[in-house]
């Protein structure tokens, strides 16, 4: 064999062996990101909780809409969540287990199905923004990329029914708290924008961010903010995430 060709075949050679070990390296990360993304939902929130939050609707003009809501949460499927303000809206709730919502009206017989992508506020948060579920359960670590202060994480969703395709989530090394989040339907369409702000504690001791805020490149000029002004962990029964409950959620702030 000639000097060229052994030359050749050993380049090919080490260019083989570096995309092995590539795709080791990638495989064995997906488990180390996994637990990263399980450690992000720990640190965001309690695995059951109640809190108070405020939504913020503000339009091009500057018009703002606010709603006042209190909320529970249970394990990594139950949210339920009651409409305090403004009076229009008040007694209303909303309630979402696993992949299923409804939305509860003072005064209609019956809860009515809602989707994920559906808003019950008409703002840019939807359905899925308001009643959000671990991040672990609804998604699984594509990618992972560690540089400077922040790791960037590409997740992407477990099921069709979930309300983003795929999420680029930058995560804060020293907090281990998303400061940034890209949502991105199945085309590739970025959808929205969101911004984790203001790392406080919100009462139970744990630093974690208070305001999210939102924009979208389909809608120039909007914003939404969701806004926590206090959260403590809290045992809750199942029987409360029930259909039957909804008429009732006030009794919880008794």
């Amino acid at each position: 064999m000639s000097r060229g060709k052994v030359i050749r075949s050993l380049s090919m050679g080490l260019v083989l062996l570096a995309t092995i070990f590539s795709t080791h390296a990638f495989a064995a990360d997906l488990p180390q990101g996994d637990a990263l993304l399980k450690q992000i939902d720990k640190n965001l929130a309690p695995d059951s909780y109640e809190m108070y939050r405020k939504l913020i609707d503000i339009q091009p003009d500057g018009t703002r809409k606010e709603w006042l809501l209190y909320t529970v949460k249970k394990g990594a499927d139950k949210v339920l969540a009651l409409f305090l303000t403004p009076a229009s809206d008040k007694g209303r709730s909303t309630l979402r287990l696993a992949e299923n919502m409804w939305l509860y009206i003072p005064g209609v017989d019956k809860p009515i199905r809602i989707t994920s992508l559906q808003s019950v506020t008409g703002g840019l948060f939807n359905n899925a923004d308001i009643l959000r579920l671990d991040f672990s359960n609804e998604y699984s670590v594509e990618s992972m990329d560690s540089t400077g202060a922040e790791t960037l994480l590409v997740l992407k969703a477990k099921t069709n029914s979930v309300a983003y395709d795929q999420l680029k989530m930058w995560v804060n090394k020293q907090n281990v708290l998303p400061s940034k989040v890209e949502c991105y339907a199945a085309s590739g369409l970025l959808i929205k924008t969101l911004r984790f702000k203001d790392i406080k504690d919100l009462g139970d001791g744990v630093p974690r961010p208070a305001t999210v805020e939102t924009d979208s490149p389909l809608y120039k000029g909007y914003k939404s903010l969701m806004i926590w002004a206090a959260i403590k962990p809290r045992k809750l029964p199942d029987e409360i995430f029930t259909l039957n409950y909804m008429p009732r959620v006030q009794e919880l702030r008794r």
